[in-house]
């Protein structure tokens, strides 16, 4: 049980979120879980059913955007020896499994129309069919199903049945993204580099220095808490002397510190330098090219950004009110080199 109460936060949004499905895991009806990537789905699952009268059954997860389309019924409702090519023996379906305890479907909308036909007879009339056999089953199972996507959208565009949507959402449990939470960042940031410095044996944790806290802060987390996580984990791993605050961060860990070198450079003559931009005029009756002027402060505006942010171009971008695609237009027009 100790997996279904590591839920860390303190924002209103979050514990709301944590309440209702506290009060929904001893019904036996199904829930909806819908949230974007890294909210914390599967752990909304957990509860629900630790917290049920089937703790002690099995909790069964199936992510359905894992599997081909051809496999998902067998994966769902098993199937008999023979039933088709490689099915050389009998296999029960994660109904089966489940059966006395919960079914976890994560990524529901990936189902197809078939597939979402035979899960809606299992969901109404607790009886699944293995795929070669004529002799349903009965089963008794809670259904938990997950998925980022707009279904009611779906369910009205005819690409979802509405007859599942309506069956599997006696509860929806709409888990709030990490940039709403305010204050949980924080928390998490800390709770996750304690967690990572122990792991590594330092002796205390030191905590953030002032500008990596408000750069965690300022970071909108599109990955939610499965970023945060991994960006905080990365920073304690890279960070060398645990007796003083961690003072760098690395959002993108595929973001290079070095360029790569063209082979044709080493073996053609050196090219001429690119001319110096001209300098910010420092007042404006200077101005005699608007153009020109108007380069030069973007210019000086963005190397004072980037050296602030450490060169972070996803923290400089969002500093700055740009997208990351915009801010990379901008160092390429004005040729910033990260040695400035």
């Amino acid at each position: 049980m100790e997996r279904a109460t590591q839920f860390i936060g303190q924002s209103s949004a979050f514990l709301d979120a944590v309440e209702r499905a506290s009060r929904a895991a001893p019904m036996r009806r199904p829930v909806l879980v819908i949230g974007e990537r890294g909210t914390g789905k599967e752990l909304i699952a957990e509860r629900l059913h630790r917290l049920s009268d089937r703790w002690e059954e099995p909790l069964v997860t199936m992510n359905c955007a894992a599997l081909p389309e051809t496999l998902i019924e067998a994966e769902l409702f098993g199937h008999e020896a023979g039933a088709f090519t490689g099915a050389t023996k009998a296999r029960a379906g994660r109904f089966e499994e489940a059966d006395r305890g919960t079914l976890f479907l994560d990524e529901l909308g990936t189902l197809s129309m078939g597939a979402q036909e035979r899960l809606l007879r299992a969901v109404e009339y607790g009886e699944v069919t293995r795929i070669g056999s004529s002799r349903p089953m009965r089963v008794d199972v809670r259904i938990v199903a997950a998925t980022n996507e707009d279904l009611p959208a779906r369910a009205e565009a005819g690409t979802f049945r509405a007859d599942l949507l309506d069956r599997l959402s006696f509860e929806v449990i709409t888990l709030p993204p990490l940039r709403v939470r305010e204050g949980d960042v924080p928390v998490l940031a800390d709770y996750f580099g304690r967690r990572m410095a122990a792991e590594l044996g330092w002796e205390e944790w030191p905590g953030y220095a002032a500008h990596v806290a408000e750069a965690l802060e300022a970071f909108p987390w599109p990955g939610n808490v499965r970023e945060l996580r991994n960006v905080v984990e990365r920073s304690v791993y890279r960070w060398d002397d645990w007796t003083s605050p961690i003072g760098d961060v690395m959002f993108d860990p595929f973001q290079s510190p070095w360029k790569p070198v063209p082979m044709r450079s080493a073996i053609s003559a050196p090219a001429a330098p690119a001319s110096a931009p001209a300098p910010a005029p420092d007042r404006f009756d200077d101005i005699d090219d608007l153009r020109a002027a108007v380069d030069a402060h973007e210019r000086a505006i963005l190397v004072h950004a980037l050296g602030r942010n450490r060169w972070n171009q996803r923290q400089t971008a969002q500093a700055l009110g740009l997208s990351y695609d915009q801010l990379r237009h901008c160092i390429r027009k004005h040729g910033i080199d990260k040695q400035e």
